[in-house]
């Protein structure tokens, strides 16, 4: 590496910056001969061990309040939904076809292990009167809106 020296910078500087650089390129060349260093492995096992996120549309009628999502591969059996207050938590496992050796891969995009995803919810709902059916691998859950109950409250006269 090349750097443009400053005609402020000390001798002194520029040696500290010269070590620092000699340390580096000793560290990659470490990285290089042991691409499975102790930091590479701990980093893949804790992606391994998070759950994925599920993507969703959340969306609004004039009713209801509608979630889609796509878990194709994932049996209705194997969903999890609940609601608690104003939160909505859709779990869930997708399994791996077991038959197919890492090495046989092209290309590996799927994610396959647990997924969760919350999600707060904008309006009340009528917790005890949801909905969830699954399609063609897409997840639908309606979510009846609560009906907001006017009162009328009259003001007392203290004097």
């Amino acid at each position: 590496m090349f750097k443009k020296k400053n005609k402020k910078q000390t001798e002194e500087e520029v040696e500290l910056e010269n070590v620092e650089e000699e340390e580096l390129t000793e560290d990659e060349t470490e990285e290089e001969a042991d691409p499975w260093n102790d930091q590479e492995l701990e980093a893949m096992e804790e992606e391994i061990d998070e759950e994925g996120q599920l993507t969703v549309d959340v969306y609004q009628d004039k009713n209801n309040v509608i979630i889609k999502s796509t878990v194709a591969g994932v049996e209705p059996e194997d969903i999890d939904i609940s609601i608690d207050n104003d939160m909505i938590t859709i779990r869930g496992s997708r399994e791996k076809d077991r038959t197919v050796k890492e090495d046989d891969y092209f290309y590996q995009e799927c994610y396959w292990g647990s997924f969760s995803r919350s999600i707060i919810l904008p309006v009340e709902v009528e917790a005890d009167k949801v909905d969830a059916a699954m399609k063609n691998g897409i997840l639908t859950i309606t979510l009846p809106k609560a009906k907001k109950k006017e009162k009328e409250i009259k003001v007392k006269d203290e004097n």
